[in-house]
């Protein structure tokens, strides 16, 4: 918390709604652009969904986050898939066969449950989904299901993390960390139970004994 706390307050408030009174109608764009470029270049997104619930508020910063999120894994997705494969899988050589593994097990849900994984790399999961065997139907909604709730608990910290440096209420700001560990201890357990099932032995299937009067 007072990590986010010292970040938070750094930011000037009245410099941000400047900003915004002055980019108008562009400023949604302007922060989808700049988020599109940071995840296709495989910068860190953490620091972005902060930002735009610092910028935006909690819905409206949820909404162009996940849009934004959306557009970059679409495009890295469909890069990977076409002209960039080559380049991208010797980029991750060695790195993505596991990750194909695990959705072939888990499929649809497995996409859903990785994405809601935290500090996952977003970018890099875009580009490696693309080297796998993962349709674009379950990549896609699988993307969908699962991007929203994974940043909507970083963009409460940055709205409710702003606020408390502004007025000093932390109510809002300790809801929004329930809410990431949440979503931390989810997925985690999850992935944890597929690995678990995934190395389990079959059970045993009992031999059929040939009855003599059958032969």
């Amino acid at each position: 918390m007072a990590l986010i706390l010292s970040v938070l307050g750094r930011i000037d408030i009245v410099q941000l709604q400047g900003w915004l009174q002055s980019a108008g109608v562009w400023a949604p764009l302007l922060y989808i652009l700049l988020y599109t470029i940071a995840t296709v270049f495989i910068l860190p997104s953490t620091p972005l969904n902060l930002l735009g619930g610092a910028l935006f508020g909690p819905w409206l910063g949820t909404l162009w986050t996940s849009v934004a999120a959306m557009i970059a894994a679409i495009a890295t997705f469909a890069f990977t898939r076409t002209i960039g494969r080559k380049a991208i899988a010797r980029k991750l050589s060695g790195r993505w066969q596991t990750l194909d593994v695990e959705i072939r097990r888990g499929g649809l849900f497995y996409m859903i449950a990785i994405r809601l994984v935290p500090f996952m790399p977003y970018g890099l999961l875009n580009f490696a989904a693309g080297l796998t065997s993962v349709s674009y139907r379950d990549y896609l909604l699988g993307t969908l299901l699962g991007t929203t709730p994974g940043i909507l608990p970083y963009v409460l910290l940055g709205s409710s993390g702003l606020r408390a440096v502004r007025t000093g209420d932390l109510l809002p700001l300790v809801g929004a960390l329930a809410l990431t560990g949440i979503l931390i201890g989810g997925s985690t357990w999850y992935r944890r139970r597929r690995s678990s099932r995934a190395a389990s032995p079959p059970p045993d299937v009992p031999s059929k004994r040939l009855d003599p009067q059958d032969r």
